[in-house]
């Protein structure tokens, strides 16, 4: 501009002519800059005006979006209209739709669409990437339904809590040890609440007649439950099951070793832990049985531990090792001090711990002890003789 204007004045020779000059060229410009000035001010709108729009209808963006993309996913949420807001269906029923650990918003979205639960993929996912929903969902089973719109349904994504619990019961596991699991399982049941049901267990099982307590009877399996469920129906629910699995086949059984179902799942409780391998339950259930028949004493770790209760040393129900003194501990349940079985189950059996009392192997041992090589299989002898030789050195 400043060689122009000296080039200018040069060709007038005279200060008349300078004005002209300048004003000429700058005709041309002012249009331009007005121009510019227009179009940055339409952009200052545009990004002002759509993204508050958008607000208005979808809820505010994610802070992680730049200034650029949250122009760019406002309108293109404001171009989807009511791809977002209108459920498909406003009486579908809900269906059940399950979310991988990992698994990406696109499969999640493509899914949705595919299942008849939303509009678009795409502008599902759109949502979710300005929202900043897409980095919370979780992983879980759902039950969505068409009614929902694609923005309830992406905040519904955000909680995989479920309406029920998945509780399992280990088998082996004693009252105390199942409570203590219920309390921190979701359910609304409190150790001391399932401990109290349990020992008051239902009249009308035939063979928990008499009991103190449903000990023995907490059918070891994996359970599904509502998050409503009380302490009763869920201690109604472990023993159903193990009536369930009390067949006449195996109530045979029983009978056939000369015992009541509650004396054989007492049996089968301590069966259950003293094996470490399950191919071994009807070998150590023989031994037993063996020594019920000429009125020998059990001697059962585990009846011991169960009559010792909780060890705070070891924080276990099941303490271990044993000492000399703990053998002399005076309880009923303890076998090393008295004959037969003990008054009640120690733990919860397993079906294979109760099988194996029903149909114990055919054997003449009387002895047992886990072989020195830390396996978790066991020597099996028929004399006392025998079973020291087999000590570890």
């Amino acid at each position: 501009m400043r060689i122009y204007l000296f080039t200018c004045l040069r060709a007038s020779r005279g200060a008349v002519a300078t004005f002209p000059c300048i004003l000429s060229p700058m005709r041309k410009i002012i249009p331009v800059l007005l121009i510019l000035l227009l179009l940055c001010a339409c952009l200052v709108l545009v990004a002002f005006t759509i993204p508050s729009q958008a607000e208005r209808v979808y809820g505010p963006p994610t802070s992680r979006l730049t200034l650029s993309q949250r122009v760019e996913y406002s309108a293109k949420l404001l171009w989807y209209d009511g791809l977002l807001t209108r459920p498909m269906n406003p009486s579908g029923g809900e269906q059940p739709f399950p979310i991988d650990i990992g698994e990406s918003v696109n499969s999640i979205a493509t899914r949705l669409q595919q299942a008849g639960l939303i509009r678009d993929a795409a502008s599902f996912r759109d949502y979710l990437v300005y929202s900043g929903l897409d980095t919370s969902i979780q992983a879980g089973s759902y039950q969505l339904s068409p009614a929902m719109s694609a923005i309830d349904i992406a905040r519904e994504l955000q909680d995989a809590t479920s309406s029920e619990v998945t509780f399992v019961i280990l088998p082996g596991w004693r009252m105390e040890e199942i409570a203590a699991s219920l309390s921190t399982s979701g359910l609304p049941v409190t150790s001391d609440e399932f401990l109290n049901a349990a020992q008051t267990p239902p009249s009308d099982f035939d063979f928990l007649a008499g009991a103190k307590s449903a000990e023995g009877f907490l059918y070891p399996d994996s359970y599904i439950l509502s998050r409503t469920t009380s302490a009763d129906k869920i201690l109604d629910e472990f023993i159903r099951n193990f009536a369930l699995h009390l067949s006449r086949n195996v109530r045979n059984g029983f009978e056939k070793q000369g015992l009541t179902v509650y004396q054989a799942a007492t049996l089968a409780s301590i069966v259950e832990r003293e094996a470490v391998k399950d191919e071994e339950k009807p070998l150590i259930a023989s031994v037993y049985l063996n020594r019920l028949r000429i009125e020998m004493k059990l001697d059962a770790d585990p009846t011991v531990q169960y009559a010792l209760g909780y060890d705070i040393a070891e924080g276990t129900w099941w303490k271990n090792p044993l000492s000399l003194d703990d053998l002399k501990f005076n309880s009923p349940y303890n076998t090393y001090a008295y004959v037969g079985l003990p008054p009640a189950p120690i733990a919860n059996p397993s079906l294979g711990a109760l099988r194996a009392v029903a149909f114990p192997a055919e054997t003449a041992y009387y002895f047992f002890r886990a072989k020195c090589d830390r396996s978790g299989f066991h020597e099996f002898t028929e004399t006392f003789k025998e079973h020291l030789a087999n000590s570890c050195p």
